[in-house]
């Protein structure tokens, strides 16, 4: 078997994703927490801030966005279509929701989620008497 003939043989088992077929992804995340907020980075490529949705509710925090695919004429092979990126979390009750910002940039979704005041360590003060 020659060469070109392994490579069209390898290109037939891989698995195609059709358009209409829209798959679920966790996305990928990296959490970090300092004194003052929890910081959350998601991978979410090819996604357009239209697409995001970020939601805190009693405790749970769900991230879902869609990668939609706007190609010119019918797809001949896709394996970088459309999905449905969703993840959901548990989350401290002392998270300041209100005070919650999300950016998009890059392809990544970073979720500044802050500390209430009463949740952030503080240092006590010791008198002499």
């Amino acid at each position: 078997m020659n060469e070109q003939n392994q490579v069209a043989t390898r290109e037939q088992t891989t698995p195609v994703q059709t358009a209409k077929r829209m798959r679920v992804v966790a996305p990928l995340v990296d959490i970090y927490e300092n004194e003052d907020e929890l910081l959350l980075q998601a991978d979410v490529p090819g996604v357009a801030k239209e697409d995001v949705n970020v939601r805190v509710d009693n405790g749970t925090l769900t991230v879902s966005a869609t990668r939609r695919v706007n190609g010119d004429g019918n797809a001949q092979w896709l394996e970088f279509g459309e999905a449905e990126y969703r993840r959901s979390f548990s989350v401290p009750q002392t998270i300041a929701v209100d005070k919650v910002r999300a950016e998009l940039k890059d392809g990544v979704l970073t979720l500044h989620l802050p500390k209430s005041e009463s949740a952030k360590p503080k240092q006590i003060e010791i008198k002499a008497v």
